[in-house]
């Protein structure tokens, strides 16, 4: 597998292309190009340059395989590599903007019991302009002249983003860069199950985006029914390191908590969850479990939900519960490769 030119920053690439022997304004209309979502040989550069770089570096390191488009206008993409690997992502449209939920590895080894991501374990990291050019792909298919079409991103696909630190810390710099795409940091939703270590090093990188991680349980005990990273790590050293990011960068820090039939979603279970997080500058999303076939964990009624979300609201918790959305089309984190790879096996 070559190279992947999307990895490199403006000035890395202008530094590549005075190595090529290619004039300073190649950089910029080559960086302009690779920004608007093209490969290498549909940007219009010095015909010698462009062979330069094909010999060295991928044409085009993301394609979109296939799209999925829900009822309710959500679309799923299967993005192929390079190197033949499977990812997925999924825009999902709202009233301020797009957001486009990307991939940070080629499946995941956290192992979490309520995600389809995990299922084949973990077989690579993705490379920062990987990442990147997921978020450039889908930008090209609903740009409108100048305006973007992709103005917020989560980090929260295939992957785990802080176990592929560095590439994600790279990517977070190249797509928040000025004169590239230039998302704001405020616009970027980063989702961790706790690495506690990774979280500290993300605070101290004053990249300030919006850290949300997968609590899923009040307790230890609970966490580690579902989530084997919660051996590793307490409650208690997630909520610390939670604490530093808030003093770090000001942003206040988010729960991700799925509702799971007779596991996590009682009263007594909402009681204990106010008592750990009251008075603290987090906010709690509630998600009504999208299920895994795969899995025997069940999700709960919508009714049953809001039961939950009215407890904690009136326990002094600022929560939500999150809209469904693209269900129809296997919406939740790695549905849809698992099923197009199990197809592909037979």
């Amino acid at each position: 597998m070559k190279k992947i030119l999307q990895d490199l920053s403006f000035e890395q690439l202008k530094s590549l292309v005075s190595e090529l022997g290619g004039k300073s304004f190649r950089a910029k209309q080559l960086y302009d190009g690779l920004t608007r979502g093209k490969s290498i040989s549909r940007i219009n550069i010095d015909p010698t340059l462009r062979s330069r770089l094909l010999e060295e570096y991928e044409d085009e390191p993301v394609k979109i395989e296939q799209v999925f488009t829900s009822s309710d206008g959500t679309e799923k993409y299967l993005f192929r590599l390079a190197d033949g690997n499977i990812i997925e992502g999924v825009l999902m449209k709202y009233k301020y903007g797009n957001t486009q939920c990307v991939s940070t590895q080629v499946g995941c080894r956290m192992g979490c019991k309520f995600c389809a991501s995990t299922l084949g374990g973990l077989i690579r990291n993705l490379s920062a302009g990987e990442i990147l050019s997921q978020v450039l792909v889908v930008n090209a298919m609903h740009e409108k002249g100048r305006e973007r079409g992709v103005t917020n991103i989560v980090l929260m696909g295939s992957g785990e983003p802080l176990d592929n630190f560095e590439n994600t810390v790279n990517f977070l710099k190249n797509v928040t860069a000025e004169g590239g795409i230039n998302v704001s940091a405020r616009n970027i939703s980063l989702s961790t199950c706790g690495l506690v270590p990774q979280m500290y090093k993300l605070a101290d990188m004053n990249i300030p985006v919006n850290l949300t991680v997968s609590l899923h349980s009040p307790t230890d005990e609970g966490r580690r029914r579902t989530m084997p990273i919660a051996n590793k790590y307490s409650i208690e050293e997630i909520l610390k390191a939670c604490e530093y990011y808030f003093r770090k960068t000001g942003r206040r820090y988010i729960f991700e908590y799925s509702l799971i039939s007779g596991e996590n979603c009682d009263k007594a279970h909402a009681e204990r969850l106010i008592s750990l997080l009251k008075g603290k500058p987090c906010h709690v999303n509630l998600i009504r479990l999208n299920e895994v076939k795969e899995r025997e964990l069940k999700g709960i009624s919508e009714k049953e939900a809001y039961r939950f979300l009215g407890l904690l609201e009136k326990g002094g918790l600022s929560a939500t519960l999150r809209r469904t959305i693209g269900a129809d089309i296997g919406g939740a984190c790695g549905q849809l490769r698992a099923g197009y790879l199990k197809k592909n096996e037979e």
